[in-house]
């Protein structure tokens, strides 16, 4: 039985230079060092102790509550990539870790992941070390720290992050035994997700990009996929991201779908696969040796001149938190001195990863990484740097999509083995591929870069997967696929004792908030601490978590069912009905029929129903229709439109799993939409 020590009396010393007792199997992390150790006040507060490892580049921050709330763990955030170990403070309030942890009665412990060389395939250093040593050095410091303080206990620790975070908490579960208790790995990939995710995205991207609103609105609420009329190329292209996953209620997000973390992937794959441009455009079975093939309308070989830079406003400059969408641009991000270079001429075609090559003057030889081109201007990815220095006026440079053409059809030339039935629609009837097969995986090596191993499904201590629905970044499938390993690893039943998947639908990857589409998509963060909260159950107290929500995998999407009671999980459920429909046809100020019904799954209540109103529903325009809390709620009214045009309206709910309304945490969230068209 594990004392808690929350009756005791914290002790106040400071721990600066103080020597701990500290074992440690790992030979590289025998010999940490506090060299800070303060009260703080934000964002609660908190006892704040830093600290690292001499002789290597990790360092770490542990966030501890008062010896009052404190109850005996810690809370441990992983990043997708090595980051600083100060991110936890620079986090909005309502999503801040910190808090969360305090008020879950856990300290909270993030690092930097053991430094950003440590995850850089050319450093030379052993990749286990940002995989998950570095990590555990640190976590099983603090249960020092946490002893020194308390007093004599052994903190349960609980690790948690998401997309490469999830790659790294599934490696940390799978190669560490003792360091963790349980584990909430998130938007999780496959061994082959990288980088097959992001280019059959890209392909369907720029095939489709004429038809996307059109695709976009048949998959809304009310719309009518049978209605879409593509031509061949168009279809084979949809039917094509489709059956690898790609969501299809997710093409909402069309217009800001750019290249996200696959900027960041692409020139690995070249560099690791050094002659795949040239026979893509060479050798037969490539999309790019095909004469009729679209692909050569959109490349671009532009011989052009610098003519000047364009500089960045100061405003453009973001922060970067470490949330999932956004870690790929690297843990000290330094705004490029330079936004955009003006070219002396204006490309024709398909321009998106594009790259300019310098071709003459003292930067020679160098390659400048492009976001886009907007006419004659050359948009760099900022995050990157700015321009090369020697870069001037004047010099000769190649604007190039080649590569990333060459790239977007990647997926077909990666067939992995049967377990993966996405590829399906890449082999024959014999099961072999249909298109010529690279001598190199690359899935599992890149894969195993942030997981530190071969992913095995071999998990110790108790895991719950959260994945997102409508997630673009890492296709939701992939949850199902990890389930399936552990099971075939460890057996059904052992399986089932210790893992969960939960599906959260109407959410996209990323895990900040608020979300880019509110009138279409919902955080996860709320199924994040209920997935915590219920791990600390499991692991401390015996409690049951909410089970493995129900569902189906059917060529590549998750379909789950519709009534709260049959999907499990921990999601509630919600239908937003007008006139008795998802759609329906009225005349201006002709009163329409809103029904709005919510059901929680067994033992949550909803707590909050709004009402988001908006022509195009990405915009909150009206927040209204507060109900008592309750399993089951339902909302009736009517609503009328002064003007012509489409409607949708979405309602939003949450369900609270933690009994207390008060608190902003483990909300569970859910939306639904309808469409009302208004005739004049």
């Amino acid at each position: 039985m594990n004392p808690s020590p929350a009756d005791t009396q914290t002790d106040q010393r400071s721990l600066v230079g103080v020597p701990l007792p500290f074992t440690i199997d790992d030979e590289v992390f025998r010999d940490p060092f506090i060299d800070v150790d303060e009260d703080r006040a934000l964002p609660v507060p908190h006892r704040y102790v830093h600290g690292g490892f001499r002789d290597t580049d990790t360092y770490f921050s542990l966030y501890l509550p008062s010896a009052e709330n404190y109850e005996g763990r810690f809370f441990q955030h992983v990043t997708p990539f090595p980051q600083s170990e100060h991110l936890g403070p620079t986090i909005p309030v309502e999503y801040n870790k910190i808090v969360f942890a305090h008020a879950s009665g856990a300290a909270f412990l993030e690092t930097n992941g053991g430094g950003a060389a440590s995850a850089d395939p050319t450093s030379g250093i052993d990749r286990t070390i940002s995989a998950f040593r570095a990590n555990a050095a640190a976590a099983q410091f603090s249960r020092a720290i946490a002893r020194e303080i308390y007093g004599e206990h052994r903190a349960f620790g609980y690790l948690y992050g998401g997309s490469g975070g999830g790659y790294r908490s599934i490696g940390s579960a799978e190669n560490t035994v003792g360091v963790w208790d349980g584990f909430v790995p998130h938007v999780i990939g496959s061994s082959v997700a990288i980088p097959n995710v992001f280019s059959v995205r890209m392909h369907a991207l720029r095939i489709l990009r004429h038809r996307l609103a059109d695709i976009a609105d048949a998959f809304d609420a009310g719309g009518d996929p049978a209605s879409l009329d593509l031509t061949e190329e168009e279809r084979a292209a949809f039917d094509e991201v489709t059956r690898m996953g790609f969501p299809l209620r997710s093409w909402f997000g069309w217009k800001t779908m750019d290249l996200h973390g696959f900027s960041a992937l692409y020139p690995g794959v070249i560099a690791a696969d050094p002659t795949y441009t040239t026979e893509f455009w060479q050798l037969d079975g490539y999309l790019g040796a095909d004469p009729e093939a679209s692909i050569h309308r959109d490349r671009v070989r532009l011989n052009t001149t610098v003519v000047e830079f364009i500089a960045e406003e100061p405003a453009d400059a973001v922060e970067v938190s470490g949330g999932v969408d956004e870690s790929f641009k690297g843990a000290e991000r330094q705004p490029a001195r330079t936004r955009a270079i003006r070219l002396a001429d204006r490309p024709q075609g398909w321009i998106m990863g594009a790259e300019l090559r310098i071709v003459s003057g003292d930067a020679a030889g160098q390659v400048v990484r492009l976001s886009g081109v907007d006419g004659e201007l050359a948009i760099l990815e900022g995050w990157q740097g700015g321009v090369p220095d020697g870069l001037v006026p004047g010099d000769d440079v190649i604007l190039d999509n080649s590569s990333f053409l060459a790239v977007q059809t990647y997926h077909r030339h990666q067939v992995p083995g049967p377990e993966f039935t996405v590829w399906d629609q890449f082999r024959d009837a014999r099961g072999e591929p249909l298109f010529p097969q690279r001598s190199l995986l690359l899935g599992p090596l890149m894969s195993s870069g942030a997981t530190g191993t071969e992913i095995t499904g071999d998990i110790t201590g108790k895991v719950i997967v959260v994945e997102a629905l409508l997630d673009r970044e890492a296709f939701p499938w992939q949850a199902d696929w990890y389930r399936d390993l552990v099971r075939s690893r460890i057996g059904e039943e052992a399986a089932d004792n210790q893992l969960r998947v939960w599906f959260i639908d109407n959410a996209l990857h990323g895990d900040v908030g608020p979300q880019e589409f509110p009138g279409h998509t919902v955080s996860y963060i709320g199924a994040l601490d209920t997935a915590l909260r219920q791990l600390v159950a499991w692991v401390e107290r015996g409690i049951e978590p909410s089970p493995t929500t129900s569902y189906q995998v059917v060529d590549g999407q998750v379909i789950v069912p519709e009534a709260a009671e049959e999907r499990g999980g921990v999601q509630p459920v919600v239908t937003v009905m007008v006139d008795g429909g998802v759609r329906t046809d009225v005349r201006v100020g002709q009163p329409v029929r809103l029904k709005i019904t919510a059901e929680a799954v067994e033992g949550l209540i909803v707590e909050m129903v709004e009402l988001l109103a908006g022509e195009d529903g990405t915009s909150v325009t009206e927040r209204i229709l507060p109900v008592e809390s309750a399993p089951r709620v339902a909302v009736e009214r009517d609503i009328t439109f002064d003007e012509p045009g489409t409607y949708f309206v979405s309602a939003r709910i949450a369900a609270q799993t933690a009994g207390d309304l008060s608190s902003p945490h483990a909300r569970v969230q859910n939306i639904a939409r309808s469409r009302v068209v208004v005739h004049g």
